[in-house]
């Protein structure tokens, strides 16, 4: 079936049940569809829907369609004709900024979201929150390493003579940058801001490896499918899908250290027909009860610190921002500074690949 017809078939549904349960009747006869999440997929969207979606729909008497993959375009798109099937996404955090500015992303009104009080203020924006922790990191495959001997930094990455094999790295400027100034030898506290010398820096290292890269990946499940057939010996991953493919007994293994850290960023998309509703969502994601829920699904961490004080032993292990691993980072993203090079690259970025 196809998804529209997913959508027409259980918008009626959803229609009835809101209309019954107190409070919510006006936002569902205005939105005449389902109010809809939409993320990543893999370990994210199963992270978000168990921890976040699911409780909150069973707490408001009402039905939310879980979707996937983002897609930026596609946001703009719907905005831009007025028709707008998401209302509440998660993005990387430089489209946050994008959103802002472009006008894609709805202003977030934090008395509606008291919660957010309790978090770090890195994790709070005017147009976003961010809702859960994870980070880029450095995986090998076990043919190429043995488990415990593979690449511990950005260095290691780019060092082919003692660690040789075909590599993989995110097909966008982003991560690249901070992974190959952290492989020049910069600091945490270097790698930002992003001026000129150091962009320069950066597209000169990512040339020094860019003949051992063969392939530039754009899914997240790429990097473990292609770590655990062999076809790479090492590459960039996100820390969720590392995990949830090696709970599943794939052969690859993983380092935090060199990590770049970052946060999965909710918006809601401008015309969106639910923003009380996502609202809601938001605030009810980062309450302690739900934040505490992810540390049982080991894949991405919490934003709240005291849900992330509950974590075990083998939960400090696997979260990005615990102690124990925020101290061997290589860098936590500025998104900010991400959303600046991102834009100000766009086109050199493009000839790079194409080079």
């Amino acid at each position: 079936m196809l998804r529209r017809e997913f959508l027409l078939g259980t918008a009626g549904a959803g229609l009835a049940l809101a209309t019954a349960t107190a409070g919510m009747p006006r936002l569902a006869q205005a939105a005449n569809r389902p109010f809809t999440f939409t993320s990543w997929g893999g370990a994210l969207s199963n992270a978000e829907k168990v921890a976040f979606m699911d409780p909150f729909a069973a707490l408001k008497g009402i039905e939310i369609i879980n979707t996937s993959p983002t897609e930026t375009a596609k946001i703009k798109a719907m905005v831009e004709a007025k028709n707008v099937e998401w209302d509440l996404v998660t993005v990387g955090g430089s489209a946050v900024w994008q959103g802002a500015q472009e006008n894609f992303v709805e202003p977030l009104d934090l008395s509606k979201i008291p919660n957010a009080k309790n978090l770090d203020p890195g994790w709070v924006n005017p147009y976003g929150i961010a809702t859960s922790t994870g980070a880029t990191i450095i995986g090998w495959s076990q043919s190429a390493f043995p488990a415990d001997a593979g690449p511990q930094s950005w260095a290691d990455f780019w060092n082919v003579k003692e660690f040789p094999g075909a590599r993989g790295l995110y097909k966008n400027f982003l991560y690249n940058y901070e992974a190959a100034l952290l492989a020049a030898g910069l600091s945490r506290a270097e790698i930002y801001p992003a001026t000129q010398e150091k962009l320069d820096l950066a597209f000169g290292k990512l040339a020094e490896i860019k003949p051992n890269v063969t392939v530039w990946w754009g899914a997240g499940a790429q990097p473990p499918q292609l770590l655990s057939s062999g076809e790479l010996a090492m590459c960039s991953v996100w820390t969720g899908r590392a995990l949830a493919a090696e709970a599943e007994g794939a052969p690859i293994s993983h380092t935090y250290k060199d990590g770049i850290a970052w946060g999965n960023w909710w918006v809601i998309i401008k015309g969106s027909p639910y923003v009380e509703l996502a609202h809601e969502a938001m605030n009810f994601a980062i309450g302690e009860e739900p934040q505490t829920a992810l540390l049982t699904l080991n894949s991405y961490g919490p934003v709240l610190e005291a849900a992330a004080a509950k974590a075990d032993e083998r939960g400090r292990a696997m979260m990005v921002m615990s102690p124990q691993n925020v101290k061997v980072m290589g860098v936590i993203l500025n998104e900010e500074e991400v959303n600046k090079y991102v834009l100000a690259t766009q086109e050199r970025w493009n000839q790079f690949l194409l080079g």
